[in-house]
Formats: structure tokens, C-alpha cells, sequence
């Protein structure tokens, strides 16, 4: 069985502040092979690298520029202006502690960083219908800064219409899958892509929530010739299942070992890790 890819996701977000150079940069010392980034589209047609189209879960948007404002309000000029914070900053202290030191990126910063450190970059293209009503199709901006980018790309997505629609750079695509509701672009839900995997031989694999990860369905997926990620590795109590926590603090790391155990014997491809480190040397142990 081929070694899973471990990905830092959002960079090492365990460590330092979301979607930031220093996370990213980090993922990589840590021994990631790549790394994920989010982008949600200004009002101008820039690529911010952010999870949310609401900015101040991980800004400080609403004390520079106002509260409720979101990233399709703004241009770029108003946008470069804030700082990244960590968003959990009562379960990762020590990360909260760089709040402040770092902007807001756009995709073509990320892409000369994975450049630079030899990088799979992944990139997930969030809420596109949502950018897409109000004229802000994601899709040709990203083609537009994936332009001649001289680093391996994967492209995401919980819908495929961006994924299709950016069929031709021919890049690996994952589609991705949650453990609830529907797809913003299609009527089917999640569970129905799933009975019907045949559906997605267009795509490079899927990318699952964890809890839907079984050996059952990593094979079935397998054998239609999908590869299979999972995301998030995160090892807090605050994110383990009760049996897998240990004492009464959220913050705490609990027994992660167990169930990312389970996730790699049921033979995922990659995973996306907030501290890509415990799951690189998980990975390594395991030969």
C-alpha cells in the first residue's frame, strides 16, 4: 500500500494562525508533502486565502473595517489591511499569541511559496455558488492565478460545478464530502454520492470527513479508481470522539493515535492534519 500524503491543513494550524506564511512555511519544516489553502474572491476579483466569507473568525476585520462585513463587501485594498488571528484561541493559546503579526495572503503569494519549498499545493475553492450569484465566479479567477504556476496543484471543492468548470488546466481534482446535507450546487446530498460512486470517475478521488471513512467505502471508492483523503486530523479532546479523550480539559490532547490509526488502516490516501507533524510521525511508524 502506497504511504498516505500527509497535508497541513490551512498550513500547521495547530501552530500558528490560519492560511498565514508562517503556517504554511511551518507545515513544511514539520515534513508535510503539501499543504491546503481556502480562497474566497474580494469584490474586485482577488483571491483572499481565507476558510470564511465571513472575515473576522480569523481577522481582525471587525475592529479595522467594521462588524458583519464579509469578503465580497471589500476590494483588496481595503482587505490587505487586516491581520490573520488564530480561531480557537481558548483551545490554542500559544498560537493566539502570534494574532496580529501576519496579513492576509492572495493565492498568488501561496503559489511562489510552494514553489519555493517544492510543494503540493491543494487548493479548495469555497462557496462558489454563493460568489457565483452575485457575479464573482470563482472559477477564471482561479484559472487566472494558477497561471503557469510552477508547483504540483490539486484543486477542491464541495461542488462540482467549479471543479468541471476548470476541467481544462488539467489539474487533479477531489470533490469533496460531508458527513451531512447537499452539495450548494446540486440536489443530491452527500449520502447519495456516495451510493453512487461511479458518478465521480471524473474526478482525481474524494475527500471525506473523517466519520465517513471506512474500509467498505475507501474500497469501493478504490475500486471505481477514486483516490481517498480524509480531513481534519485534529488531536484536542475538543475534536476526539468521548472514548478517545483524556481528562476534562477541550484543549488537551486526547488519544489521537487510535482513531488516525483507523483512518490510515482503512487505507486513505492522504490526510489533512492541523499539526502535521503528529501525523507525519504516525505515517513514519507505520512504515
Amino acid at each position: 500500500m502506497t504511504r498516505p500524503l500527509v497535508l497541513g491543513h490551512r498550513g500547521a494550524c495547530g501552530y500558528l494562525p490560519e492560511l498565514t506564511l508562517g503556517a504554511l512555511r511551518l507545515a513544511a519544516e514539520l515534513g508535510a508533502e503539501g499543504v491546503e489553502v481556502d480562497v474566497v474572491p474580494t469584490r474586485d476579483g482577488r483571491l483572499v486565502v481565507r476558510h470564511d466569507r465571513a472575515l473576522a473568525p480569523t481577522t481582525d476585520a471587525d475592529a479595522v473595517l467594521g462588524a458583519g462585513l464579509r469578503v465580497d463587501d471589500l476590494s483588496w485594498d481595503e482587505v490587505r489591511r487586516l491581520r490573520a488571528r488564530e480561531r480557537f484561541p481558548e483551545l490554542r493559546p500559544s498560537s493566539a499569541a502570534h494574532d496580529g503579526e501576519e496579513p492576509v495572503l492572495v493565492l498568488p503569494d501561496v503559489v511562489r511559496l510552494a514553489e519555493q519549498l517544492d510543494l503540493l499545493l491543494v487548493v479548495e475553492i469555497k462557496d462558489a455558488a454563493a460568489f457565483t450569484a452575485v457575479g464573482l465566479d470563482p472559477a477564471p479567477l482561479v484559472a487566472r492565478d494558477l497561471d503557469r504556476a510552477g508547483c504540483p496543484v490539486v484543486l477542491e471543492s464541495f461542488e462540482k460545478t467549479p471543479l468541471d468548470a476548470l476541467a481544462a488546466l488539467g489539474l487533479p481534482s477531489m470533490y469533496l464530502v460531508d458527513d451531512e446535507g447537499s452539495a450548494p450546487d446540486e440536489s443530491r446530498d452527500y449520502a447519495a454520492e456516495l451510493a453512487d460512486p461511479s458518478s465521480l470517475r471524473r474526478f482525481a478521488g474524494v475527500s471525506l470527513a473523517t466519520s465517513l471513512v471506512t474500509p467498505q467505502r475507501v474500497a469501493a471508492l478504490h475500486a471505481e479508481g477514486l483516490d481517498v483523503w480524509t480531513w481534519t486530523l485534529r488531536p484536542e479532546n475538543r475534536f476526539l470522539a468521548p472514548e478517545h479523550r483524556r481528562g476534562a480539559d477541550p484543549a488537551a490532547f486526547g488519544d489521537w493515535r487510535t482513531p488516525w490509526g483507523a483512518l490510515l488502516d482503512a487505507g486513505v490516501d492522504g490526510v489533512f492534519a492541523d499539526h502535521p507533524d503528529l501525523a507525519v510521525d504516525l505515517v513514519s511508524s507505520r512504515g
